[in-house]
């Protein structure tokens, strides 16, 4: 017998993947049976497992294993002067097309290159008396025959129209003209072939209304990311929590992006969930008049243990690190790629921002990001409300004032010349530069942040994909089948053990098994099956990424001598290595290797 794995092709392992999740109870289209609702999602129960295992991991590693951050579940709504300070109600929008032959929108970075002839009508009109009297432009794809496209034309023009259109086939397309031929053009879109109108912005967040009037005066957006509450609720977390910086504050919660075109399944949806950390940091200057030097950054730099002499740069790289070593503790550490922004990708107040990218079917795609946004978050919310966001520093106030005048004046000649030296943004005048080195000689500024943002979605997806495997199973007789397995990491597969009777119908093997069962249900998530043979059932379980599976079988119950008795067998889905535990151990066992 030999498995001989199967060589992916990336098309079709996604749509084996989208099917699996929908087979077995891990991700289904919502509304499905009212037609579906466009770029969301339902989780269904072993998804839901999924879903909770990795946000319990993600909040474990962020919280309950550090000293230096603290949680916040805020609301969905916030009032909109948050999103008007935060720049979202101004700039939170991606450039739209809209197709002139169906009204589609599609991301105008998101059109993909085409190729063949543009064909041109003067309107179309129909035997009801219906018409369209206006330039008609679609593209005639390479390789599709003529009368094909005009078909095409008219269901799209008839679908367009509504039932005053009539029949597709009775439309009459006017004057008709060949007038170019195109290769790898982005002016069609990449579904209809219609022309696509000029780049537009559209803004992403969902309005909504709060309150009995619904007038624009009760207007609120469902938030588009969860990052804004933190900083809303900077002051009174640091006030409550007995918290110094550099501390952290993280979340997990819902976020709704109206994005033009949601695609790859789950991975780009209008409804998904965030997992971000804001970690607060001193300002280098502050950093400097502490320690004397903000420590540079070297290739191998020792990043395990954060140091008092830490600027942004440092603290940067070190979450950076802190992120990737998550991801290799889910088992996604193989499938990681890094991209560093250039400064022309960079938003004018960031510093840095490298993305953590993975392998998915359909490309390599932004899994996380981590960005050192300075202080212009704090600082917007601090100018737009009024209210100061500002930390006293004790220490730091000390050390300023053991500062020499010379000394205090070539900070400030420093910072001065790099505001000089923006390429992006304003440089802060001088009078300001000055003003802010008042406040911080005196022990008082606005922390700067380290933002880490990652997608509970994507990441369940990242997950989903990187554990899918095929591979042809052929037996003695030479018959062979394509057995399908997911290869979840322990520490996140939905169920972390099946418990198996080796036969349901004898009666002493079945009260056994329950027995064990109900011994290890109360600590992680089990599964029940007596169904089918063995064997079969194995399979079942290693399709959804079952690690571990418990046989109780004669030898459990003494009949092959009392040394094996009360002892069970475990295998082992990604060996099929297979174990005799005694029961009392049992539990210990698995919790060792989860």
């Amino acid at each position: 017998m030999s498995n001989t794995p199967a060589k992916p092709d990336p098309i079709a392992q996604m749509e084996k993947i989208v099917s699996l999740c929908k087979r077995r109870g891990f991700i289904y289209q919502s509304s499905e049976i009212y037609g579906g609702c466009g770029g969301v999602w339902d989780y269904g129960p072993l998804g839901a497992e999924l879903k909770r295992n990795l946000r319990d991991a993600w909040w474990r590693a962020m919280t309950r294993d550090r000293e230096d951050v603290v949680g916040l579940d805020a609301c969905i709504l916030m009032n909109p002067a948050i999103w008007k300070a935060s720049g979202h109600v101004d700039t939170f929008a991606d450039m739209m097309r809209e197709c002139t032959l169906t009204n589609k929108r599609v991301r105008a970075d998101h059109v993909e290159p085409q190729s063949g002839t543009v064909m041109q009508f003067s309107g179309v009109k129909s035997p009801s008396g219906w018409s369209i009297n206006r330039q008609i432009t679609v593209l005639m794809k390479q390789g599709e025959h003529i009368e094909s496209f005009r078909k095409r034309v008219r269901a799209m023009l008839a679908m367009t129209g509504g039932p005053a259109a009539g029949k597709p086939e009775e439309l009459e397309l006017l004057d008709e003209q060949k007038i170019d031929v195109v290769n790898g053009s982005v002016d069609f879109h990449p579904e209809s072939g219609g022309a696509l109108g000029e780049s537009r912005p559209f803004n992403l967040m969902l309005r909504t209304y709060l309150g009995p009037t619904a007038t624009e005066a009760d207007v609120t957006y469902l938030r588009p990311e969860t990052a804004q509450a933190i900083f809303a609720q900077f002051k009174n977390v640091y006030e409550s929590s007995r918290v110094k910086v550099p501390f952290g504050i993280c979340q997990i919660g819902k976020a709704f992006r109206n994005e033009v075109t949601p695609k790859n399944f789950t991975f780009r949806s209008r409804e998904f969930e965030q997992m971000e950390l804001e970690y607060f940091i001193k300002p280098d200057e502050a950093v400097e008049i502490i320690s004397g030097e903000v420590a540079q950054w070297t290739e191998g730099a020792d990043l395990s243990e954060p140091k008092a002499n830490w600027g942004w740069d440092m603290w940067h790289r070190y979450w950076v690190d802190q992120r990737t070593k998550f991801y290799q503790s889910i088992g996604l550490g193989d499938v990681l790629e890094y991209y560093w922004q250039t400064p022309a990708d960079l938003a004018h107040y960031a510093r840095a921002c490298v993305d953590i990218l993975c392998e998915f079917p359909f490309g390599t795609e932004e899994l996380e990001g981590i960005a050192a946004r300075g202080e212009f978050d704090l600082g917007s919310h601090q100018k737009h409300s009024g209210k100061s966001q500002e930390v006293f520093d004790e220490e730091l106030k000390l050390a300023a004032a053991k500062l020499t005048d010379e000394q205090k004046e070539a900070l400030i000649q420093k910072r001065l010349a790099a505001e000089n030296a923006k390429t992006k943004g304003e440089p802060m005048p001088e009078a300001d530069v000055r003003a802010w080195f008042d406040r911080l000689f005196k022990g008082n500024y606005v922390p700067h942040v380290i933002e880490p943002s990652a997608g509970l979605d994507r990441m369940a997806l990242a997950v989903i994909a990187k554990a899918y495997e095929e591979f042809t199973k052929t037996d003695e007789k030479g018959k062979s089948e394509t057995i399908t397995v997911l290869r979840f990491h322990p520490r996140v597969a939905p169920i972390k053990c099946g418990v198996f009777p080796l036969l349901k119908n004898k009666p002493e093997l079945v009260a056994k098994a329950r027995e064990v069962y109900n011994l290890l249900k109360p600590h992680f998530n089990c599964f029940y099956d007596e169904t089918a043979s063995i064997g079969r059932r194995y399979a079942r379980q290693d399709e959804v990424g079952t690690p571990f599976g418990v046989t109780i079988d004669f030898e459990t119950l003494g009949e092959k001598g009392p040394e094996l008795q009360d002892t069970v067998t475990v295998r082992e889905r990604d060996t099929n290595a297979q174990h005799r535990i005694k029961v009392s151990e049992l539990l210990g066992w698995l919790q060792a290797r989860l």
